[in-house]
């Protein structure tokens, strides 16, 4: 994709921003990076989307001011600093974005090293998990699988291998049950869409992770899975990105939910009343259904027995394994009833077109 040359400019908000409006800012610029200045435009420091995910995990709420998450120290570089200087700085500390700082410290641009690499094609399989029944949305799903069930003309399914495509994926595996002709009849080989379509087909529903159990070869290398029924704007490609640098054997992206109890609620202790708070919010992190596994989680799963996702998660764990979280913060919606249908088709429409 290429980028105009003052496109750095759309990622620039003040120090009284707030996480929230980093997060747009992130989605806006689609540059990877914020960068924070004073009005006379003297670079602050950074957020990276990196900085955002820790923030959340820590408990930092959107409306939190980003001071919380700030990057103060930034490594920068002056217009003069020679390009291979650059790239080899990016290579060493693992960063893709540099502001470029005149002498007084004045933001004057930025190099973007991953215009190069984002495109590439990726080796890893990208699997959906398209197997299941959809009861909460009958009778919709009467004669058609929910991943089938269309958003903005295109089944839920399409919209995400065409968001796995466009990251790079190009080996897409459907695990299939329910309906499984109405999927392969669309997909066939996925030649029309430009990658590679293969389908692993369970005799009885295995559940969220025993269908993984039918691969006839291993994957070579860690692979993302996402439930069929989630639409998303996460990028897989940083997922699998994060579970590689950090040497995990499975990770999971949360999502934080936030729940406020319509009641007040009394603290006791015996017959004492101690305490009372008006209808508090409670903020938790789920299960947000994509995740990346190590091919060695795969010996766990007996062959076509049934197995979930978090009970995967919890053997891995059990075993002594690095079992890491992902923290999201981009749209996200499970659809698994009427209301969550609507809701998608209102929140994403042309989704898989942002990159």
């Amino acid at each position: 994709m290429e980028r105009k040359v003052d496109s750095w400019k759309q990622a620039i908000i003040g120090i009284d921003s707030k996480i929230e409006d980093a997060i747009q800012t992130l989605d806006r610029a689609s540059l990877k990076i914020v960068l924070v200045t004073t009005p006379l435009g003297v670079l602050l420091g950074t957020i990276s989307d990196g900085d955002v995910r820790r923030g959340l995990l820590r408990g930092c709420q959107l409306t939190s001011s980003i001071s919380e998450i700030i990057n103060s120290n930034p490594i920068s570089v002056s217009p003069m600093t020679p390009k291979d200087v650059v790239t080899k700085l990016m290579l060493h500390h693992e960063i893709f974005q540099i502001p470029i700082v005149d002498e007084k410290g004045g933001l004057v641009g930025l190099h973007i090293f991953d215009d190069i690499l984002f495109r590439a094609t990726l080796s890893n399989i990208f699997v959906i998990m398209a197997g299941g029944k959809g009861t909460r949305l009958l009778p919709k799903t009467q004669s058609i699988p929910k991943p089938m069930l269309e958003i903005s003309g295109r089944p839920i399914l399409e919209h995400i291998i065409l968001r796995a495509r466009e990251q790079g994926f190009k080996k897409i595996v459907l695990v299939v049950h329910y309906l499984s002709e109405v999927i392969e009849d669309y997909f066939g080989d996925g030649r029309f869409l430009g990658v590679e379509v293969e389908y692993l087909r369970e005799k009885v529903p295995l559940g969220t992770a025993g269908g993984l159990s039918l691969f006839k070869e291993n994957p070579h290398d860690s692979f993302v899975v996402t439930n069929g029924d989630v639409i998303t704007d996460i990028r897989y490609r940083e997922i699998l990105e994060f579970h590689e640098q950090n040497k995990s054997m499975a990770t999971m992206a949360v999502q934080r939910n936030e729940w406020q109890n319509p009641f007040g609620v009394v603290e006791t202790k015996g017959f004492e009343l101690i305490g009372y708070e008006e209808k508090p919010i409670v903020s938790s992190l789920i299960n947000a259904g994509v995740y990346v596994l190590h091919p060695l989680t795969l010996s766990i799963i007996d062959k076509e027995t049934k197995m979930n996702m978090p009970t995967l998660f919890e053997e891995i764990r059990n075993l002594g394994h690095k079992v890491l979280v992902y923290p999201m913060h981009e749209r996200w919606t499970d659809i698994g009833r009427h209301d969550d249908l609507e809701r998608a088709m209102n929140e994403f429409n042309g989704f898989e077109e942002k990159k």
